[in-house]
């Protein structure tokens, strides 16, 4: 991994904001040096200051001594932030990268100014573990920036540049989606329970089978019916069991349920 040679400012260390710093460093993009995390009450910070990361409460000073920006504040925390770093902005050397659910690149060129290089990304909880599915998109940052974010979040699992108008979508499919899989698979593990097996066991047999599935797709880049063509036999049990599943509504809900998380997503951020 070729090294990262400028200065990076993480504005609202949450969960994927610290993910994404370790993340960084754990692939050598970064040294913990390069890299300042904020937040409001910097005492949870105290851990990353002791690894050598830039610890502080005071987002434009960090922003004025920084190159690349993210912006991992929630969507309604977005504006006060922005409305704090404004001064301090330069758009010859700073590029943003917003976290933020619902915000396009256009809503904070209009804070920021007009000329800023903002990217979008939705990264899902997954990157704690390296395994996130990131989406990318802009709407006018240079190419150059692009490649740049892109091997930024390839150090914390797989990324995919998508047109902007899709960016409420990739956030309910990557990032509501963990909830939704982890839904099925405890869901699984229930049923495991009521066949006879132990909570433990079934959870660890649920978490497995779910995991071999996922890779199955990935290794073999097959499609998920072809894999199910292989283990449903005429007049067996798998497909007893799908034509239950999918009478009671399995793929439908499944859906719907994505349908709606995008619409919730899309309306996460006011401009005002």
């Amino acid at each position: 991994m070729k090294q990262f040679k400028g200065s990076i400012a993480i504005l609202g260390s949450g969960n994927i904001g610290i993910s994404l710093a370790k993340g960084l460093v754990k692939a050598n993009y970064a040294l913990p040096s390069q890299i300042s995390l904020t937040r409001r009450n910097i005492t949870n910070l105290n851990p990353f200051a002791e690894q050598g990361f830039g610890v502080s409460n005071d987002n434009a000073a960090v922003v004025a001594a920084s190159d690349v920006i993210v912006l991992a504040v929630l969507p309604q925390q977005l504006n006060q932030l922005l409305d704090q770093i404004r001064p301090v902005v330069d758009v010859k050397k700073h590029l943003f990268i917003s976290v933020a659910s619902g915000v396009s690149c256009a809503d904070i060129r209009n804070k920021l100014g007009n000329e800023t290089q903002v990217i979008r990304a939705m990264p899902n909880t997954a990157i704690a573990i390296g395994q996130s599915m990131t989406c990318i998109a802009t709407d006018s940052a240079s190419s150059e920036y692009m490649e740049e974010v892109t091997r930024m979040f390839e150090t914390v699992g797989s990324v995919v540049k998508i047109n902007e108008d899709l960016m409420t979508s990739a956030t309910a499919l990557c990032a509501c989606g963990i909830a939704f899989f982890l839904r099925a698979i405890r869901a699984a593990s229930q049923g495991g329970v009521e066949i006879g097996f132990h909570a433990d066991e079934a959870l660890k047999m649920a978490v497995q089978t779910a995991k071999g599935a996922a890779d199955l797709l990935l290794q073999m880049q097959s499609h998920p019916e072809q894999e199910i063509d292989k283990v449903t036999s005429p007049k067996g049990c798998t497909i007893a069991g799908l034509n239950e599943m999918e009478h009671n509504g399995f793929s439908s809900s499944l859906i719907k349920g994505i349908k709606l998380s995008a619409t919730k997503a899309g309306a996460l951020y006011t401009k005002e």
